[in-house]
C-alpha cells in the first residue's frame, strides 16, 4: 500500500519546516496501522466500488446523431452518454468497468458501418473517421455497443483496452482490484434496421476470448476462479466458506467477471466449476460455478441477502439516462444501501449528468472504495482507499 492511499491526519502535515518527513510518518502512525490491519482483514467481497457501464462508450458522431434522433428519437435517448477514457475514469475513482464484444475471427466484419453512408446520404459533412488505423479490418474481438449504429469506442480492438488497464495498474500497483465486466454481443439482429450479424460465441470463441486476455495479463496480476476456488470442490463451496482473496492480496489486480447469464453454460463446456477459465461467470447462488451474479434491478434486499452469503453481485444506480434526466435518486440510494459490491452507473463523480439535478453516483465521502455496509467485519468503520485515485 501507498502512503496516499490512506485518509491522513492533515494537521501533521502544520509540522514546523525542518522537522523531519518521519515525523509526519509518526504522527499518522495509528491510521497507518488501521489501514494495513483492515486491508489484511477485509475480503475482496467486502468493499464496495464504483463502476460505469458501458465503460468504452465514446458516443455516435455528431452528424450521425442528427440523423437517429430523427428517425429514432426515443431510442436515441437512451444512447446519448459517453465516458472519458478509460485511464481518467481510474484516475476519478472508478474501479469496475464494463467492456462490450464482437467476436471478428477473419477481420473486417465491423469495418464498414452503415453510419457513414447514411451521412453520405443525408448530405451532411463526414463525421471523424472511427478507424484511421485500419484495426476493425485485422482479427480479434472488438469494442463497441450496437454495430452499425453505436460504434465508437475510446479504445479499440479489446487487447489494446486491457493494455490501457494494465498500463494504468502497472502504474498504480497498489489500487483497489479493478473489476473488468465482459458482454459478449451475439445473436441475429431485429427489428426493422439491417445490422451486421454477429459471429457466434463457441467454446472455441471462448478459448481464444481467454487467451487474447492471457496475452495482456500475467497470471500473478488477475483474480481468476481457480484462485478463489483454492481447495474446495467448486466454486460455490469456496464463496460460501469466506474464501475470496484479502484486499491486500488483491490490491494491483483485475477480476474478469461475465456479464450475460446464457452463455454461462458454453464457458463452462470442458470447465466444471470454472477449471482453468479466466473469467467469472454470471450465474446461480448454488450452482458449481456461483460466484459472481447480477442483479441490476435488485431488489435491495435480496441483494443484501446474497452479498450476506458472500456472493460478488453487480447492481445499476441508473439506466438508459431515464434517472438521470429526472434526478431520480430512489434507485442509487437503494442499491448502494444493498451492499452490491459493483454499483455501476453513466455518471460517476468526474461525470454527472448534464440535467437539472446534474445525477451522479459516489460512495459516502466520495471514497474510491468503502467496507461493505452489508459484510465487512466488525469494527471496519474507515474508508478502505482514500480520494486519491487508488
Amino acid at each position: 500500500m501507498e502512503l496516499k492511499d490512506i485518509p491522513l491526519d492533515l494537521s501533521c502535515f502544520r509540522i514546523p519546516s525542518g522537522i523531519a518527513f518521519t515525523a509526519i510518518l509518526a504522527c499518522n502512525a495509528p491510521a497507518i496501522r488501521a489501514q494495513a490491519a483492515a486491508d489484511g482483514i477485509l475480503k475482496l467481497n467486502q468493499i464496495q466500488v464504483i463502476g460505469t457501464h458501458n465503460s468504452y462508450h465514446a458516443g455516435i458522431a455528431p452528424n450521425e446523431s442528427k440523423i437517429w434522433q430523427a428517425k429514432h428519437a426515443d431510442a436515441y435517448k437512451g444512447l446519448d452518454y459517453q465516458h472519458q477514457p478509460l485511464p481518467q475514469q481510474f484516475d476519478s475513482g472508478v474501479r469496475q468497468i464494463e467492456l462490450d464484444i464482437y467476436a471478428d475471427t477473419k477481420g473486417g466484419l465491423y469495418a464498414h458501418p452503415s453510419g457513414p453512408t447514411m451521412v453520405a446520404a443525408a448530405k451532411l459533412s463526414p463525421d471523424p473517421d472511427f478507424d484511421p488505423n485500419g484495426v476493425m479490418s485485422k482479427p480479434g474481438f472488438k469494442v463497441m455497443h450496437v454495430q452499425d449504429v453505436d460504434y465508437r469506442s475510446t479504445c479499440q480492438p479489446f487487447t489494446a483496452c486491457l493494455e490501457q488497464i494494465r498500463q494504468w495498474s502497472r502504474a498504480h500497483p497498489d489500487h483497489v482490484p479493478i473489476f473488468i465486466l465482459v458482454e459478449t454481443k451475439q445473436g441475429k439482429p431485429r427489428g426493422e434496421l439491417h445490422l451486421t450479424e454477429p459471429e457466434p460465441f463457441t467454446s472455441s470463441t471462448f478459448d481464444a476470448l481467454d487467451a487474447e486476455i492471457r496475452s495482456v495479463f500475467p497470471a500473478n496480476e488477475m483474480i481468476t476462479p481457480d484462485d478463489v476456488r483454492g481447495h474446495y470442490d467448486t466454486l460455490n463451496e469456496a464463496v460460501l466458506a469466506g474464501n475470496w482473496p484479502s484486499l491486500a492480496s488483491a490490491r494491483g489486480k483485475v477480476v474478469f467477471l461475465m456479464d450475460q447469464y446464457a452463455v454461462g453454460p458454453v464457458y463452462l463446456a470442458g470447465h466444471p466449476s470454472l477449471r482453468g477459465r479466466v473469467i467469472f461467470t454470471n450465474s446461480t447462488p448454488g450452482e458449481p460455478d456461483a460466484a459472481f451474479i447480477e442483479r441490476n434491478e435488485g431488489p435491495a434486499s435480496e441483494i443484501a441477502a446474497l452479498v450476506q452469503k458472500g456472493y460478488l453481485i453487480r447492481a445499476r444506480t441508473d439506466s438508459d439516462t431515464k434517472e438521470a434526466r429526472t434526478n431520480d435518486t430512489s434507485v442509487r440510494d437503494a442499491m448502494i444501501a444493498s451492499g452490491a459490491q459493483l454499483l455501476s452507473t453513466d455518471y460517476p463523480v468526474n461525470e454527472p449528468a448534464r440535467w437539472p439535478g446534474n445525477f451522479v453516483v459516489t460512495l459516502p465521502g466520495k471514497v474510491v472504495a468503502r467496507c461493505n455496509p452489508i459484510n465487512a467485519p466488525a469494527g471496519c468503520s474507515a474508508a478502505v482507499a482514500s480520494n486519491s485515485g487508488n
